[in-house]
């Protein structure tokens, strides 16, 4: 049984929106819900009563009314959500026009920049008005290769006003990566930084985009943003102009919010690409919008008064999600550069000095920041901080009482989990439910997620596929390039007909908490049992000697056997003593099953640009099989290290 590390008090229950929301459905639909779990109930057998609730309660702009919720709640992929709707997602996220916080911007060594509210809406403003004045109509793609900063906002929501569909990638992405998503999508409008800051330095984009644009023929401006450098020299990018000569002079300008269909394309995402060429992911504008707006306002508890930070690139879906905070009216925190410079309490520092309600981050950054000895919430004031949210993998028990015990006792630690397909989570956070120890607090309301068995049920208190077994509005309505849906189809359907299959392997308890337990994909079966990989890593991380790890199945003799690969501190040698101590461990704390039958020292842990442990990766280039794009990793040379590896060919 988990250990419960917190609990809201009654008050901060009925303060929450989420309670708020309950009590909106119990008037509506005349219940008496008194809880998390039967308003979840309701949600998922009621889709269409819940999302029309979730559409009055977010106070959804619109200018004309939809006709039906869904056309048919049984139906996956394909089911047509709020017909008849027009709207703008720019004009939501906009709707905020006064001198409150916007944007606080804090780039590595840079002063800190605001924005309000009314800065905003003028700057978009001024940028849709020049979009538009070359051209730019709804359906165009307009990209960016940008740091994490206003701009990039800026420009996302001018494209959005006019009805164009947006893509990103951040800077630190290799010219083969930049080329494989946007090269597919014909983009006509790219915004860049000149440059961006990391771990101390300046790191030029400009040449690259040099380079990329010898490919990206469909470019017709490239939009140059200065910000390592107060005048940077653009004569050597193609059809480029400085962000100051393409903006708009025009002050006082009202924006042309487009109205469109709900289902009228936002964003273009991608899958991380290590398998082929990364798959092009679209997105509705109101799909976005409505189940953005549950998970902030309803799962997060987000208002006005909130400041909400994310440790986010615009190449992850985070940034999307932190974006649509704006909808709120919330001030967000963006900060672009290395989470540990000048020193591994920067971000706590920033905290401190922007007031953080609400920090999201990573379970990778929490476990660098375990190793690196720092204790926030003895070093800075966190008063205001009420929420900790952590994604991208499994945070481990470990990294859960962590936060309780060195960043802040009293606040909701949210682990979430979804991914980029939807651009939100299948499992996050509840306000009026309690924190245990390696669970996430709940499903998502109206997610009918499951974890199926390895005969297709639905399985309670047991490992298995996390699954999805009705719609929901933000699924893409389609891949780029996909005429007949064979992509689609494949990626999530192929294995339970009209059921989503996401690829993690999930525990859900009686109480509705989930446990993941890593990929579905890198799931080791010795001896035909199955294990998640993040099972084992809980184990490893709590062990000083080992910087990082990670865990693959390698068939062997008619049978899998667990391979662990280890990370030491620099000028550390793994050595027997070692071995057995982390052998023990693993037998100790999991079973015998989750012993591996090698333990190897290597230099490196490959990861995705987005900070993603890459185990497929490693399972591939040990049997001797391609990885088909390396430049989606951080660090691809360190696969060469892998397939070296000798020991892996013996017994």
């Amino acid at each position: 049984m988990s250990k419960m590390l917190w609990k809201p008090s009654e008050e901060s229950v009925r303060q929450s929106n989420m309670y708020r929301f309950m009590n909106f459905v119990n008037v509506r639909h005349k219940q008496d819900f008194d809880a998390y779990a039967p308003l979840y109930r309701w949600s998922v057998k009621h889709l269409a009563d819940f999302w029309a609730a979730m559409w009055d309660f977010a106070g959804i702009i619109h200018s004309a009314p939809y006709r039906e919720v869904v056309d048919d709640a049984g139906k996956m992929p394909g089911a047509s959500w709020f017909s008849g709707a027009q709207l703008n997602f720019s004009e939501n996220l906009l709707r905020n026009r006064d001198e409150r916080p916007a944007l606080v911007f804090k780039g590595e060594g840079q002063p800190t920049l605001r924005m309000t509210y009314a800065q905003l809406y003028d700057e978009v403003a001024r940028i849709a008005r020049s979009l538009r004045a070359m051209g730019i109509k709804p359906g165009d793609r307009v990209v960016g290769f940008m740091p994490n900063m206003p701009q990039a906002i800026i420009a996302m929501l001018a494209a959005a006003s006019i009805g164009a569909v947006w893509s990103s990638c951040s800077p630190d992405f290799g010219i083969k990566g930049v080329l494989d998503r946007f090269g597919q999508i014909q983009p006509r409008v790219i915004f860049t930084a000149n440059g961006y800051f990391f771990k101390g330095r300046k790191v030029d984009s400009l040449e690259r985009m040099a380079k990329i644009l010898k490919e990206l023929r469909t470019i017709e401006r490239v939009v140059v943003v200065p910000y390592t450098d107060a005048a940077p020299d653009i004569r050597g990018v193609p059809n480029a102009e400085l962000w100051s000569d393409f903006r708009s002079r025009e002050s006082g300008l009202a924006i042309d919010f487009e109205q469109l269909p709900f289902d009228h394309p936002l964003y273009i995402m991608y899958s991380s690409g290590t398998t082929g060429l990364p798959k092009c992911m679209v997105q509705s504008a109101g799909g976005i919008l409505i189940h953005h707006l549950k998970e902030l306002m309803l799962h997060t508890n987000l208002t006005r008064h909130d400041t909400i930070f994310y440790f986010t690139t615009c190449g992850w879906m985070m940034w999307n999600w932190l974006t649509s905070a704006l909808a709120v009216g919330a001030t967000l925190v963006l900060y672009d550069g290395n989470p540990f410079h000048p020193h591994p309490g920067a971000l706590w520092e920033l905290a401190q000095d922007e007031k953080f309600t609400v920090f999201g981050t990573s379970a990778g950054y929490i476990g660098a920041l375990m190793a690196s000895g720092v204790k926030p919430g003895e070093q800075y004031d966190l008063t205001p901080l009420r929420a900790v949210l952590s994604t991208g993998s499994p945070l481990s028990v470990e990294g859960f009482e962590f936060i309780y015990q060195h960043v802040k006792s009293d606040l909701q630690l949210a682990s979430i989990s979804g991914g980029t397909d939807l651009n939100g989570c299948f499992a996050l956070g509840n306000p009026m439910g309690a924190v245990y120890a390696g669970e996430l607090q709940c499903r998502g309301l109206a997610m009918d997620v499951q974890a199926f068995d390895s005969e297709g049920r639905s399985v309670i208190n047991q490992q298995g596929e996390l699954v999805c077994c009705k719609p929901f509005p933000s699924m893409p309505i389609y891949f780029w390039d996909d005429p007949e849906g064979k992509k689609y189809f494949g990626a999530y359907f192929g294995v339970y007909p009209n059921v989503w299959r996401h690829g993690d392997f999930i525990e859900i308890n009686e109480r509705g908490g989930v446990v993941i337990y890593g990929r579905s994909d890198a799931t080791l079966n010795p001896g035909g049992v199955r294990i998640g990989t993040s099972e084992i890593y809980s184990i490893v991380a709590l062990m000083p000697e080992i910087v990082d790890s990670v865990v693959i199945g390698q068939n062997w003799k008619n049978d899998v056997r667990v391979i662990l690969f280890v990370q030491l501190p620099e000028g550390e040698i793994l050595g027997e003593a070692l071995r057995q101590k982390i052998r023990e461990t693993i037998r100790l704390l999991a079973s015998p099953r989750h012993v591996p039958a090698k333990i190897i020292a290597v230099p490196g842990i490959p990861y995705t640009l987005n900070m993603k442990k890459v185990e497929m990766a490693v399972k591939k280039v040990i049997e001797g099989k391609p990885v088909l794009n390396k430049d989606a990793l951080n660090n691809p040379d360190i696969l060469d290290f892998y397939a070296s590896i000798k020991e892996l060919q013996e017994d």
